[in-house]
């Protein structure tokens, strides 16, 4: 079982971003936490295990003051056994924070901060809109690491516009340099109801499959080659420095979502509650819950679901989810899929072309 929670306040709305986030506005934080804490009594509380992990995302959790911070994980330790989790994630973004807030995270039993750079190109940066710079991306690793966090994971993104395969070299080779436990690299996507998705409609902006194949196995080998471990489609870990959420999220384990936005599957169910924050803090208080949709899980949809994300990770998937396809051979062929034993896994340039493959199987 998993636990996350969505913050969805950001300093500033990123082009790219697709998920529900707003600047904090006239919005009373010390409310929206309350409806938060009172949200998390309620669910968990009604769950057949505890969670095991806690994954703090948005939004920009980061950009809460101290205070709020304290607060957040007060009312949450009042419901979760904080000490008790394999690892709380906190997303953070680099000018959001300093030595001290960093030092806080560590004592309220932050384990891992999943830091959001993108970039260390000053013009990639700037096309992705994020407030922060090279430099101060570089230093918020170096802070992390000097208070102790026991993992930093960096997130950076490829084919960007007008990004080169240089820029995408130099931003890896930055990024090995500053020795984190974790690397996220993913592929832009253009999400609807972004700036980037209409800029794509209108034909400013180009997908490009070649260019992001050749930047998926850029940063393989760079990453592959001084030891991280390619263990999911957008993922590279040192040895024993996985993530222990989201390798639970791949692998299909329940999980609880609090927040306005959030989405929980539990048994056969999911859960989405409303992605407005001030209806979310009305609805906790006027009827204990926010949950907007409820949808009902066929064997089937699940089964698939199991697929798509199984064949993300370097474990892959039992041969027996497929069964006898007549794109198995072919694509054995092609050496984008190997049969191990009773399992098949996606090698090779399968990896970087995960969704098409998946939708061919289905």
């Amino acid at each position: 079982m998993l636990a996350y929670v969505h913050i969805p306040f950001c300093h500033r709305v990123c082009p790219y971003c697709s998920f529900y986030k707003h600047t904090p506005g006239n919005t009373p934080i010390g409310a929206f936490l309350d409806a938060l804490g009172a949200e998390a009594a309620k669910r968990v509380a009604g769950l057949d295990e505890a969670p095991r992990t806690l994954y703090l995302g948005g939004g920009t959790p980061s950009m809460l003051s101290p205070a709020h911070l304290r607060k957040l994980f007060h009312l949450l330790g009042n419901h979760l056994d904080l000490a008790a989790l394999e690892e709380v994630t906190l997303e953070a973004n680099p000018a959001t924070f300093d030595e001290a807030k960093a030092g806080l995270f560590r004592e309220l039993g932050v384990t891992r901060v999943s830091l959001g750079i993108q970039s260390f190109d000053t013009a990639v940066l700037q096309t992705l809109g994020r407030e922060h710079d090279p430099a101060q991306a570089a230093e918020s690793v170096r802070i992390l690491q000097a208070v102790g966090m026991p993992q930093v994971n960096i997130d950076l993104m490829f084919s960007i516009p007008g990004q080169t395969l240089e820029q995408w070299r130099q931003t890896l080779q930055t990024a090995i340099a500053l020795e984190p436990d974790h690397i996220s690299a993913y592929n832009l996507t253009y999400e609807e109801d972004t700036a980037f998705f209409e800029s794509l409609k209108q034909g400013a902006m180009n997908e490009d499959e070649e260019r992001d194949v050749s930047m998926f196995e850029l940063a393989d080998e760079q990453l592959g080659s001084v030891g991280y471990e390619h263990y999911e489609t957008s993922n590279y870990a040192k040895p024993g420095r996985t993530s222990s959420h989201n390798k639970g999220y791949w692998n299909g384990e329940a999980y609880l979502g609090l927040g306005p936005s959030a989405v929980s599957t539990l048994g056969s169910s999911r859960y989405r509650n409303v992605p407005d924050t001030a209806a979310y803090i009305r609805r906790i208080g006027s009827i204990g819950h926010a949950i907007d949709e409820v949808e009902t899980l066929m064997p089937e949809a699940l089964r698939l679901e199991r697929i798509a994300m199984g064949l993300r990770t370097s474990m892959g998937i039992p041969l027996s989810w497929i069964g006898s396809h007549s794109a198995l051979e072919w694509l054995e062929e092609q050496q984008m899929i190997e049969r191990c034993s009773d399992r098949i896994r996606l090698i090779g340039k399968g990896r970087a072309l995960v969704d098409p493959i998946v939708a061919e199987l289905a």
